[in-house]
């Protein structure tokens, strides 16, 4: 059997079971956070104003509304194959390094009429150096995917740690130096060329020599995932664009800091766990299993640990923003509310993109996207009628309407006993409104946000996370087994996650 025509993994028993995976996504999620959270505290308290970071995001949003098409749906292509060639990894090599070159001529062609748009001349420069950074794309794209397919996490830890540690010395010492926009600009090709290099190092996986024969199927499966992830991408990258068009760059600055945080936040918690469930969810279909307990315990997961985090980061936005950003940025604070409540709302149905897919229902899930995308920018529009505070409201409303539009839809692939559901949900309602009880105590009864220090959100922070792990246990949370059992693949946690396991 030739190299070409040997299978580099097939559906065997994984290197890695789906919960050390978790664990070690987890940890690169939140090593990656802690810089990136570094970095732009200092940049925003020391380095550059609202107005800078918002021209940056202006141009960002934009070069991310064409890099939908960097990955060309290459990561779920490959995850998604009951066996694979080496040819075909090839293939999708080469298939990557073509879609890079057209992301970057693209960027590169919006770079003027994106300046001309806004009158901001800066944009044609800083669109140009964005732009640049996705040469590097081919390089990462194919073998974090091999490595996601085979529940290989190890090397996207290293990945993203290296990627994130690179792009935030970047742009501190760039805005230091008093480079201004053009900082953040220059970190985003620093950390993926680093990534790159990383990537080639674990798993290498070179887009050369050029490889398209038999590239039909990679490519009719792109084109449809390109198109869904433009119409998902116009939905959550537009606010930028919008709010810089309808409103100003300081607005884009405060909007995009405060979306940014919760974004994070939210990633530091349970994001990283996504990239596990598809090739776990892709081995259930594979065996023919039922996949309505397995989405449950996902939903359990997410709303058991989302939920409060997102809902105690709205409650302390107001003390968080002034301790973390200074007094220039306190109108981020109401709309990190606003944002982070939306959250809720918007974790609610997980999954709600891969699911479809794996399971053929592309064309569905598009209609779907599509409906979802108007409603998004439209919503948004209409908000920045009302200023900045508004286009944040409008997102309340968004995710209200989200929620409705795909539970059906998602009910109708998996077959997930909704009565279970709302069990889940009541839970995990109650286990944040325990942790939230006592910041929102303190808040009543000893300190004002107004005057809350960093001690105080500390000490009620705390007493929150034993307030909702004590709820967990007292309702039986059926996520809590898979919490303790990840938080026991984990070195430093896994004494204290055993101990909890014995005591119930």
């Amino acid at each position: 059997m030739s190299e070409d025509t040997a299978p580099t993994d097939g559906r065997e028993p994984a290197a890695m079971s789906v919960r050390g995976a978790a664990a070690w996504a987890m940890a690169g999620q939140y090593l990656s956070f802690a810089m990136q959270f570094a970095t732009s505290v200092v940049i925003s308290r020391f380095f550059l104003t609202p107005a800078e970071v918002g021209l940056f995001s202006i141009a960002l949003a934009a070069a991310l509304l064409v890099a939908i098409l960097q990955d060309f749906g290459l990561s779920r292509y490959i995850s998604g194959l009951a066996v694979l060639h080496g040819r075909e990894v090839a293939r999708c090599s080469s298939v990557a390094l073509l879609f890079s070159l057209v992301v970057v001529a693209v960027i590169w062609a919006l770079a003027w009429p994106m300046a001309h748009i806004y009158a901001q001349p800066a944009l044609t420069p800083i669109l140009l150096i964005i732009g640049g950074s996705y040469f590097f794309l081919p390089l990462t794209v194919v073998p974090m995917a091999l490595m996601a397919r085979a529940m290989q996490f190890r090397g996207h830890f290293a990945i993203n740690v290296g990627g994130a540690f690179t792009q935030g010395a970047v742009a501190v010492a760039l805005a230091a130096a008093g480079e201004s926009s053009f900082a953040l600009a220059w970190a985003t090709v620093a950390s993926a060329a680093s990534r790159g290099i990383i990537a080639q190092f674990l798993r290498p996986a070179l887009p050369w020599p050029l490889r398209v024969d038999g590239a039909r199927p990679v490519l009719s499966f792109g084109a449809r995932s390109s198109v869904l992830y433009l119409t998902g991408a116009l939905g959550t990258r537009s606010p930028d664009l919008i709010l810089g068009k309808l409103l100003n760059l300081a607005a884009v600055g405060f909007y995009s800091r405060a979306a940014s945080l919760s974004d994070q936040f939210r990633t530091l918690i349970s994001g990283a766990i996504g990239s596990v469930f598809f090739p776990a969810f892709a081995r259930i279909r594979d065996r023919g299993e039922p996949l309505g307990p397995a989405y449950l315990r996902v939903c359990a997961g997410y709303s058991a640990v989302i939920w409060p985090g997102m809902a105690g980061l709205a409650l302390a936005a107001d003390p968080l923003v002034r301790i973390l950003y200074g007094e220039a940025w306190m109108r981020t604070a109401p709309l990190l509310t606003m944002i982070s409540l939306t959250e809720i709302m918007l974790i609610a149905l997980p999954l709600v993109s891969d699911l479809p897919i794996l399971l053929g229902r592309l064309n569905r899930l598009l209609a779907f996207n599509i409906a979802d995308t108007v409603l998004s920018i439209a919503l948004l529009a209409f908000g920045c009628l009302w200023g900045l505070e508004g286009a944040a409201a409008s997102r309340l409303v968004y995710g209200a309407l989200w929620l409705g539009l795909y539970a059906r839809f998602i009910h109708g692939l998996v077959r997930f006993d909704v009565r279970a559901l709302l069990h889940i949900y009541a839970r995990s309602a109650a286990a944040t409104l325990a942790a939230i009880a006592p910041l929102t105590l303190c808040y009543l009864f000893w300190t004002p946000p107004a005057q809350l220090g960093f001690a105080m959100l500390l000490a009620t922070t705390i007493a929150g996370v034993a307030a909702w792990l004590a709820t967990l246990f007292l309702l039986r949370h059926p996520a809590l087994d898979d919490l303790l059992g990840l938080a026991s693949s984990l070195p430093f946690a896994r004494t204290v996650a055993n101990r909890l396991q014995a005591a119930r």
